[in-house]
C-alpha cells in the first residue's frame, strides 16, 4: 500500500535560549535522550560535532520490523538557528529533517520539520507497511516529532512540561 508522505512541521514554545536548544538537538549522540524512534547516533569519518557535510550513523526502532541504521549528512549547522541534515535509504527516498529555533519572549520557538525531497520508492512502502506494521506513517511521525519537542522541553526546562506540542499549536501537514 503506498501511503502519502510529504511534509510536516511541529512548534512549539520552550523556556530556553535558541542556543541551548540548538547545543541539544545538534548534538546527535544525544538524539536517544529525546526521540523515541532513535537508539543511537554517532558521528562518522571524524566528525566530532554539528558541521555541513559531517554525517552520523544512526540506529532507528519503529514498527515490529527489526531496528535499521542510516546514515544521514549535515547540511545546515548554524549555531542557534538552524539543525537540519538529509537522510537516504535504498527504496526509501531522501529526507530532509530541519530543526529551526527563533527567540520568542524570553524563551524560543522551537520548529522540528521534516520533507520529503526523493519519495519513496513502491517497496520502501511495502516494507514500511507490510512488514514493519506502519498504516500511517504521517501520523507516526507527526506523532513522534510532538513526543520529541515534548521530551526537549522536559530536559531543557527541567521538569515535566505543562505546555505540550500538539496539533492544535503545530502546523498542519501539507
Amino acid at each position: 500500500m503506498k501511503q502519502e508522505l510529504t511534509t510536516d512541521t511541529v512548534d512549539r514554545y520552550i523556556e530556553a535560549s535558541p542556543q541551548a536548544l540548538y547545543d541539544l538537538i545538534a548534538d546527535v549522540t544525544r538524539t536517544p535522550e529525546r526521540t523515541p524512534d532513535i537508539v543511537r547516533c554517532e558521528w562518522l569519518d571524524g566528525a566530532t560535532g554539528p558541521a555541513v557535510g559531517a554525517r552520523f550513523k544512526s540506529i532507528n526502532r519503529q514498527g515490529r520490523g527489526p531496528n535499521w541504521s542510516n546514515k544521514p549528512v549535515v547540511t545546515v549547522a548554524e549555531p542557534g538557528v538552524e539543525f537540519s541534515f538529509t537522510r537516504t535509504e535504498p527504496f526509501a527516498g531522501t529526507i530532509l529533517w530541519r530543526h529551526r529555533f527563533v527567540a520568542e519572549g524570553t524563551g524560543t520557538r522551537m520548529y522540528e520539520s521534516y520533507e520529503v525531497i526523493k519519495p519513496i520508492r513502491a517497496m520502501g512502502w511495502f516494507i514500511i507497511d507490510t512488514l514493519y506494521g506502519m498504516k500511517d506513517r504521517r501520523s507516526e511521525l507527526r506523532a513522534s516529532m510532538v513526543q520529541s519537542m515534548d521530551r526537549v522541553a522536559e530536559l531543557v526546562e527541567g521538569a515535566p512540561s505543562g505546555s505540550p506540542a500538539s496539533d492544535d499549536d503545530a502546523t498542519r501537514p501539507t
